[in-house]
């Protein structure tokens, strides 16, 4: 099934986590809290500076998965979350900085690793923001959009974790749709390239 709009696509990851996420050897400590209101969304969004993409606000909006490697949009330390939001970012820059990383897109690198990581930070800025699912995987923001992969980031060690939002939260707790065939998931500028 293929799905024409985030709400659609998002309603169908949460009713996927309703149905699989709480069950003997699943997930401990995972408690599926009432979703994020209106309000809260605009409280997180405005205070770290991004927008949710439409299936990942759909989800958020009918259930808060809580427990551990889940964010916690409405309780969660904001320091915790600022780094997990960072992470992304943060593990590019380390690779800069550490492991010779640089883009080809990027021109040439800097000879220092000081000049070469902010060089890497002013691209990354424009590059789309990726907001974590659940522990290191990804889904990008963006009002508007959705059906973007999920990707499990490590620093420039990125994989597709699933095409979409109901295709990864299916791979991360080990149930696949046998009616949902796989399809190759909608590029992420910068963040594809890293696959």
């Amino acid at each position: 099934m293929d799905f024409d709009n985030g709400a659609a696509l998002g309603s169908a990851a949460a009713e996927f986590l309703k149905a699989h996420l709480i069950r003997p050897g699943v997930r401990d400590g995972v408690a599926l809290e009432p979703g994020l209101t209106e309000p809260e969304f605009a409280a997180v969004e405005e205070r770290f500076g991004f927008e949710f993409a439409d299936d990942h606000r759909a989800l958020l909006a009918e259930v808060l998965p809580a427990g551990p490697s889940w964010p916690d949009w409405r309780n969660g330390d904001e320091l915790e979350l600022r780094r997990s939001a960072a992470w992304p970012v943060d593990g590019v820059l380390f690779d800069v900085q550490n492991n010779c990383f640089w883009h080809e897109s990027w021109g040439e690198r800097p000879s220092g690793d000081d000049a070469a990581v902010e060089q890497a930070k002013a691209h990354l800025a424009i590059v789309p923001r990726m907001i974590p699912v659940y522990s290191h995987r990804c889904l990008p923001a963006g009002r508007g959009s959705f059906g973007n992969p999920v990707l499990s980031m490590y620093q420039t060690d990125i994989i597709y974790y699933g095409f979409d939002l109901l295709d990864y939260v299916a791979h991360e707790f080990y149930v696949r749709d046998p009616d949902r065939p796989w399809r190759h998931p909608k590029p992420i500028p910068f963040w594809s390239d890293l696959l």
